[in-house]
C-alpha cells in the first residue's frame, strides 16, 4: 500500500505564496505520476498538476504560470510552488499517486490518495 501525507497548508493573503508537500511511503514497487487535485464544498474534485516519474508535467488552465509542481524521486516527496493566489485558489488539497503495490506474489496498479491540506486565500 501507499501512504501519502500532505503538509504545508495554510492561511495565505491573495498575491501571496505558499508551498505544499506530499511523502509517500508503504510497499510500493513503483510511483508513476503523482499530482494535486483540490476540492471545495459542493463542488467535484478537480486537476490542478500532474508530474509523471520523468517530469513531465501538466496544469489545470486556472493555475498556468502561477503554480509549479516538482517531484524528488529519492525523497518519493512531490511538491506544489503556488504563487500569486487568489481568493479562488481556496481549497482543499489532495495528493495523488498512481502506484504498483506488491499483493503477494503479483503486482497491482492503484489509485492513492492523501487526506488533504486546507488552503485558504484570503485578507
Amino acid at each position: 500500500q501507499v501512504q501519502l501525507v500532505e503538509s504545508g497548508g495554510g492561511l495565505v493573503q491573495p498575491g501571496g505564496s505558499l508551498r505544499v508537500s506530499c511523502a509517500a511511503s508503504g510497499s510500493f514497487a513503483v510511483i508513476y505520476t503523482m499530482g494535486w487535485y483540490r476540492q471545495v464544498p459542493g463542488k467535484q474534485r478537480e486537476m490542478v498538476a500532474r508530474i509523471t516519474g520523468i517530469g513531465s508535467t501538466n496544469y489545470a488552465d486556472s493555475v498556468k504560470g502561477r503554480f509549479t509542481i516538482s517531484r524528488d524521486n529519492a525523497k518519493n516527496t512531490v511538491y506544489l510552488q503556488m504563487n500569486s493566489l487568489k481568493p479562488e485558489d481556496t481549497a482543499v488539497y489532495y495528493c495523488n499517486a498512481d502506484a504498483k503495490v506488491w499483493q503477494g506474489t503479483t503486482l497491482q496498479r492503484n489509485d492513492y490518495w492523501g487526506q488533504g491540506t486546507q488552503v485558504t486565500v484570503s485578507s
